[in-house]
């Protein structure tokens, strides 16, 4: 059994998502086997909690098995995670709230490497260190289609809805610049498998603009194809963080260098 109390006023769904990432894996299952307790009652829908509230996930052996990160690399400054697709990053924080702080996210259905940091000098550096692009971070996307071409350097510029939380991409001057870039690895039928270099770092950055270049992420159920997610039966964004490499300096500087590399493929 896994208990928790409620903070502040939420979804059942919303606080599942945010705070267990194994009971975010099989919510739906969940709720139809009975299988969560508010207050000790057991509900079958996503029902409005409050502040004080207790909350009871029973997970069986093999639910409880299934990983939501794991651990890649750890020193006594920093935590690197693989973290699964279908996991909210404040999830991943919440569980390691005890050991690490968080410097960055991904969204929920992108697979792949984050890193932690374990005191507060190390925080400030690394937060530094990816404001001012101190980091390589490659990615591994599965798009719809074939590329044009097997390698380009792609601008544009980037705006967000706020109000949405929708990303939208121009050609001119309408926002702000991103760069793009990418390599084709492997094409196969209907799809191509492409390695993508961030050269800036938005919000939805890689969906919004492969979507612009008319090869959107399969999967992606935001920015994607809807009629071909459905027809390969894609729900989730085939979009993985695949390597990241540290450029630090002070206290971690040791890691200048050192690249990171997530096991997942698409």
């Amino acid at each position: 059994m896994r208990k928790y109390v409620v903070g502040e006023p939420d979804s059942l769904k919303n606080f599942t998502d945010n705070t267990d990432a194994q009971a975010s894996f099989c919510f739906r299952a969940l709720l139809k086997e009975r299988e969560i307790r508010v207050n000790g009652k057991k509900v079958s829908s996503d029902v409005p909690l409050r502040a004080g509230d207790e909350v009871c996930y029973f997970l069986t052996p093999a639910r409880e098995s299934r990983r939501a990160f794991l651990s890649v690399y750890e020193d006594e400054n920093v935590l690197v995670i693989d973290k699964e697709s279908g996991v909210n990053s404040e999830a991943v924080f919440s569980a390691l709230s005890q050991r690490a702080l968080p410097v960055h996210r991904l969204d929920r259905n992108t697979a792949g490497l984050m890193i932690l940091a374990k005191n507060g000098e190390a925080l400030s550096e690394l937060l530094s260190a990816f404001r001012e692009r101190r980091t390589e971070k490659i990615y591994h996307a599965l798009v719809v289609g074939t590329m044009p071409s097997a390698h380009a350097v792609e601008e544009a510029y980037w705006r967000k809805d706020e109000a949405t939380s929708r990303v939208f991409i121009s050609r001119k001057g309408d926002g702000e610049r991103i760069v793009t870039e990418y390599d084709v690895i492997e094409e196969r039928e209907g799809e191509t498998l492409l390695r993508v270099t961030l050269h800036t770092g938005k919000t939805h950055q890689i969906r919004a603009h492969l979507a612009f270049l008319g090869h959107p992420v399969v999967g992606d159920e935001k920015y994607g194809d809807a009629a071909y997610n459905r027809s390969v039966h894609a729900t989730r964004q085939r979009l993985i963080a695949k390597s990241l490499t540290l450029f630090p300096a002070g206290a971690l500087a040791y890691l200048r260098g050192m690249r990171f590399f997530s096991e997942r493929s698409l």
